[in-house]
């Protein structure tokens, strides 16, 4: 069950109290912003230079984009081939908990992780993905060469040696290694330019499908396994797209090198013949079994010693990303936190995640511990192993010492090759596990467009066609993503110019109502209608400020330099932020900087920067004094008359600003309208409704 999001009204303080605060908070983190700025290191030459290739790259890259129609089908292709995987996982989530559940779960969200990532390679202009995995095999096979050639070189070396002849073959060794050493630069560049355009292009999908139509915001409301969408975009999609390449690259030089050296064993080794109780046995290929046998045995004793590392791996993923996030919210919250003095549960809190995270770790540590032991005692038995088993050919004379050392090198690069998983095996099961834990967020969006496409319950419909109301709510019904009911047939005009107030107690789905009106909440029944060509601007109870300037501040959603510095200046003065017009070019962090009267008051600018057609406020004077509240919504009462003003508040002043009065009640069933009442605006009306509620001054 989804829990329905608080909303916590703030009280009413008296502007002396608003306006120490706001004075304290600007003198308090001024000095502490200078400071930060003044440490802040100048760009090196470097820096510049690296910044210039990454931005140039994300130039090629975005070149490489398919249009918007190419993308559109290739989604709905995708979402064909999906939709019967994203079913069967649903399914199984309903079932009762069981290992071979679990492990059906696993399957279903790898192949559906795989749907959406191997589109990179199969995309319109995927040309880039092709020719750098084409460029591996190349590399890899060049480099298979080297390591053949350096074989060859093992046995000439070692033969001269017995001879104790003067070896010529010195200089070919440098000339090999020059090679080998080329080849392997180059092999890295490709293989981590591959991994890095893929991970690329699937964060873009991912970052692109989680901030559409509002379900970064509609996320928090869901049921479903994706917690920490952050964490799972910025490092789960890291590994899930690094480790496969580097498992096809290894995989793929371990196959070819297994083939080739086995070759090589093969002719050299020859065969083995051995008298057991009188009996000879005429072994084939004496090395080559040898080495299959070792590497079957190193590999299952992997496979049972490690069975439970994609568990453990996946319940680490999970720990470190909580605890991230307790810490995020921690500093995020840092002010609220201590005003009251709340260091000591934030410390308890940050523990018991800690403690999740050790104990993981803790069974990461005996997983490793235990793979450990079969991977150090196969690195020190297979070095000494080949060498033991050519001693009775070499003793009779039948190989040369050169021989003897070829072998042995060929014996360790296919017992290498044999036993790539006993040396990948954690990288991976935390590949499987990442992959997955990116796979559930993928499956958690699959079910927010499906219901946007109407499946499942029902979805409000908002079109931007209306032709007369500013704004119209026919027959709507608000409810949970589970079906519950929060507001129940509501049928509502707003024509241009009005300024319409919605009262009511907490929890009657007032909040709800403005989200759904934004478009930020789907789930319902209805129609919202938005004039045609009308442009609607929404302020929260906490605005939003974004990183950066506080110009940028200022004039978003849009860019910066959208407005122009006077204008800007123009605004702040009018909503009483005159103080920080100077600052307006400074980089800070405003979001912690500026108190809560000034964010509100920096929200009010924002629309006059803007211009909106209808402007939905959300308990947005909330944290201003009644005297800076009246200032502001006056101000508002100035803007163009055609512009309409929808208001959510519990404060009763806020009345001589609007002239309709809208009030929801609680019922069974969800709230309801109960009144929709005209308000007539009384000349002094406001002075005395601020002077009624305003508290005394103390003498």
């Amino acid at each position: 069950m989804t829990k329905r999001p608080s909303k916590t009204a703030s009280a009413g303080q008296s502007s002396r109290q608003n306006a120490d605060r706001d004075v304290d908070t600007d003198q308090g983190k001024k000095a502490e912003v200078k400071a930060a700025k003044g440490k802040a290191p100048k760009a090196t030459s470097a820096a510049k230079e690296a910044e210039a290739e990454v931005k140039a790259e994300a130039v090629d890259a975005d070149k490489s984009k398919p249009t918007e129609a190419e993308k559109a089908e290739a989604e709905a292709a995708e979402a064909v081939k999906t939709k019967a995987v994203d079913k069967k996982i649903e399914a199984l989530d309903e079932e009762e908990e069981g290992e071979d559940l679990e492990e059906l779960r696993r399957k279903y969200l790898l192949r559906r992780f795989w749907h959406t990532a191997s589109r990179f390679w199969t995309d319109p202009k995927s040309h880039m993905a092709w020719l750098l995995s084409g460029m591996l095999l190349v590399i890899i096979l060049l480099n298979l060469a080297a390591a053949y050639a350096m074989n060859q070189w093992n046995r000439s070396i070692f033969d001269a040696l017995e001879k104790k002849e003067a070896s010529t073959v010195s200089m070919v060794y440098v000339v090999i290694l020059v090679i080998s050493v080329g080849f392997a630069i180059v092999h890295v560049y490709a293989r981590m330019t591959l991994q890095r355009r893929w991970r690329r292009w699937l964060t873009d999908i991912l970052v692109d499908r989680w901030l559409k139509s509002g379900r970064y915001y509609q996320l928090n409301l869901v049921s479903g396994d994706h917690k920490n969408p952050e964490y799972r975009i910025a490092d789960d999609v890291r590994i899930a797209t690094e480790s496969p390449v580097d498992f096809v690259s290894g995989v793929t030089s371990a196959f070819l090198s297994a083939a080739t050296f086995i070759v090589v064993l093969w002719t050299i080794g020859g065969a083995l013949s051995i008298s057991v109780g009188g009996t000879e046995l005429y072994i084939p290929g004496f090395l080559v079994i040898a080495a299959v046998l070792y590497a079957v045995i190193a590999s299952s004793a992997m496979m049972m010693i490690g069975r439970r590392f994609v568990t453990v791996s996946e319940e680490k993923n999970q720990s470190e990303a909580e605890l991230r996030y307790v810490l995020t919210r921690l500093r995020e919250n840092g002010e609220s936190i201590a005003l009251i003095q709340g260091e000591e549960e934030e410390r308890a809190g940050v523990s018991r995640s800690l403690g999740k995270v050790m104990l993981a770790w803790r069974s990461i540590c005996r997983q490793y511990m235990k793979t450990t032991v079969v991977a150090s005692s196969s690195g020190f038995i297979a070095p000494v192993l080949p060498i033991i088993l050519c001693a009775p050919k070499y003793l009779d004379g039948s190989m040369s010492l050169g021989q003897v050392m070829q072998a042995a090198s060929a014996f360790t690069i296919v017992q290498g090759a044999f036993n790539w998983l006993v040396d990948n095996y954690p990288r991976l099961a935390d590949w499987s596990a990442s992959a997955r834990r990116a796979a559930s967020l993928m499956v958690s969006l699959d079910g927010l467009e499906r219901a946007e496409q109407g499946e499942g319950f029902g979805r409000i419909t908002r079109t931007d066609d209306g032709e007369r109301a500013a704004l119209r709510l026919r027959d709507l019904s608000v409810t949970l993503d589970d079906g519950t009911a929060v507001l129940d047939d509501t049928d509502i005009a707003i024509k241009p110019g009005e300024r319409v107030l919605i009262a009511g107690e907490s929890g009657t789905g007032k909040s709800t109502l403005v989200r759904a009106i934004a478009g930020l909440w789907p789930w319902g029944e209805g129609t919202i209608e938005v004039k045609k060509g009308a442009k609607l601007m929404l302020l929260p109870q906490r605005p939003y400020i974004p990183i950066g300037t506080l110009r940028r501040a200022a004039t978003y959603p849009d860019a910066a330099e959208s407005r122009d510095v006077k204008e800007i200046a123009d605004a702040f003065k009018r909503v009483g932020l005159a103080h920080l017009v100077d600052r307006l070019e400074e980089e800070a962090p405003w979001d912690q900087t500026l108190s809560g009267g000034e964010k509100q008051r920096l929200a009010f600018a924002r629309i006059f920067l803007h211009n909106p057609d209808i402007i939905v406020l959300d308990e947005a004077t909330a944290a201003l004094d009644p005297e800076s509240q009246d200032k502001l919504m006056a101000l508002l009462s100035k803007q163009p008359d055609e512009t309409a003003l929808v208001s959510v508040g519990h404060r009763p002043e806020l009345e001589a600003f609007h002239n309709r009065k809208i009030v929801l009640e609680r019922r069974k069933g969800g709230a309801k309208l109960v009144s929709d009442i005209k308000l007539v605006p009384r000349p002094g009306r406001r002075r005395l409704l601020t002077r009624f509620f305003r508290k005394p001054k103390r003498k």
